[in-house]
């Protein structure tokens, strides 16, 4: 896609699916519910900060191995396509298996902060199609102003995250729960719509199939 047919509200919305809270909140309140408050809240400051700076540095390189390699907008819009749609289906098909009993639980976090906000960032603080998200955007970005743009709204879902985090013992209560959960639904949904939609793009960026 070229950078030219994306707005700031795309973007933002693209960041938000891939990598906004919804995909956190659970999780994150899960795997620290035997923390006390002020640990939790450090482990999610450090989580915000050091996942930041991975997903920014990461992005850049990405960027540039894919331009090293030559490999085309076409073919990385393709590339995330498939990994949305395949994540988006298994989200949603997820939700019709009964629960396993037999699942093992997970170990438990270390006691630094920062050591279990480690532990925590991959995939529940980033998604590899988030990352993937935000390489193919800064790839299309032609400019400095525009990447500068891209790297403000990333940091600005992060920074949502980091909210999300911090207030995950009281947002996952009662009604809200139920709210959450339909619209995690809706956007797995348009999640899946989205990773059709990058493929599209990306057939026709490669002129495989009419504008």
């Amino acid at each position: 896609v070229r950078a030219a047919m994306i707005g700031p509200a795309e973007i933002f919305t693209i960041f938000f699916v891939t990598l906004g809270p919804l995909k956190i909140l659970g999780p994150f309140a899960h795997r620290t519910r035997e923390l006390d408050d002020a640990t939790m809240r450090k482990v999610a400051v450090w989580a915000f900060a050091v996942a930041t700076v991975a997903v920014v540095a990461g992005s850049f390189f990405g960027r540039a191995i894919a331009e090293k390699w030559h490999v085309s907008i076409g073919s990385l819009l393709i590339a995330a396509g498939i990994i949305f749609l395949l994540v988006a289906l298994k989200q949603l098909l997820e939700q019709y298996e009964p629960p396993h009993a037999s699942e093992t639980p997970p170990p438990p976090l270390p006691q630094s902060p920062f050591a279990a906000a480690i532990r925590l960032l991959f995939p529940i603080v980033l998604t590899p199609y988030g990352i993937a998200a935000a390489i193919v955007l800064l790839s299309a970005s032609g400019g400095t102003t525009r990447t500068e743009l891209i790297i403000a709204l990333l940091v600005a879902v992060m920074t949502i995250n980091l909210l999300a985090m911090l207030l995950a013992r009281k947002i996952l209560v009662g009604f809200t729960m139920i709210v959450l959960q339909v619209l995690g639904a809706v956007l797995g949904i348009l999640q899946a719509g989205l990773a059709i939609e990058f493929i599209v793009r990306g057939l026709q960026q490669l002129r495989l199939v009419p504008a």
